[in-house]
């Protein structure tokens, strides 16, 4: 059961665990404290559940994962990697939502040819990112989902833009994209928007085509 929170409450996996270990240490801290740690209010009996429910998930996450040891990767299963990791979820959230571990998910992106998304501070492996082999391509249509090495994210080609950032010079077409940073989200001025992102100008052999993965998305 997914543990339900109010904005600004931190209700993560991972502080809710701080907050187990806590209560659980030889000097355990006070539930007022573990309160204060995960950002609600003052309350004994929704504390408990907080830590009831995190750790029914935590319990029926294990179970089915076991269940799916030793089974292959099915066609659902594919579709749901793809489409989660292209719209941004990491190796780890993905294994946790498919239970499966975060090694099986890796081996089935690599196995289909799906970019590799970077850590958002690896700057310098952003920078030099090569477009897999599957993923090479010297021209895109306008409309089509791309992969950007440079803007480590999923893109949408507006249109080509050769002849004013000179083929000559760069040996390849060039193309505006719209990279997009989040795939939903709300915004306090435009209220739900999808594909938020901004305009980029990237050459050719740094946009990886997606058509191998067109049945998946």
């Amino acid at each position: 059961m997914a543990v339900r929170k109010k904005k600004d409450e931190k209700l993560s996996e991972v502080n809710i665990n701080k907050v187990i270990d806590l209560l659980a240490a030889e000097k355990p801290i006070t539930k007022k404290e573990a309160c204060e740690i995960l950002h609600i209010a003052y309350n004994t009996t929704r504390l408990s559940k907080i830590i009831s429910d995190h750790n029914e998930t935590v319990e029926h996450r294990a179970r089915r994962k076991a269940q799916n040891k030793g089974k292959g990767v099915t066609e659902l299963e594919k579709k749901s990697i793809v489409k989660y990791y292209l719209e941004g979820s990491n190796v780890s959230d993905i294994a946790k939502a498919l239970y499966r571990s975060p090694a099986f998910i890796k081996a089935v992106i690599e196995r289909m040819g799906v970019p590799q998304k970077l850590p958002d501070t690896d700057y310098k492996g952003i920078k030099e990112a090569m477009i897999p082999e599957s993923c090479v391509a010297e021209e895109f249509e306008e409309g089509e989902r791309v992969w950007s090495a440079q803007g480590n994210c999923i893109a949408v080609v507006k249109r080509e833009i050769t002849k004013s950032h000179n083929f000559e010079k760069h040996g390849s077409k060039c193309y505006l994209l719209w990279e997009i940073e989040m795939a939903e989200c709300e915004s306090p001025y435009f209220g739900f928007m999808k594909d938020a992102g901004y305009n980029a100008p990237r050459l050719a052999y740094n946009i990886g085509s997606l058509k191998h993965l067109q049945e998946y998305l």
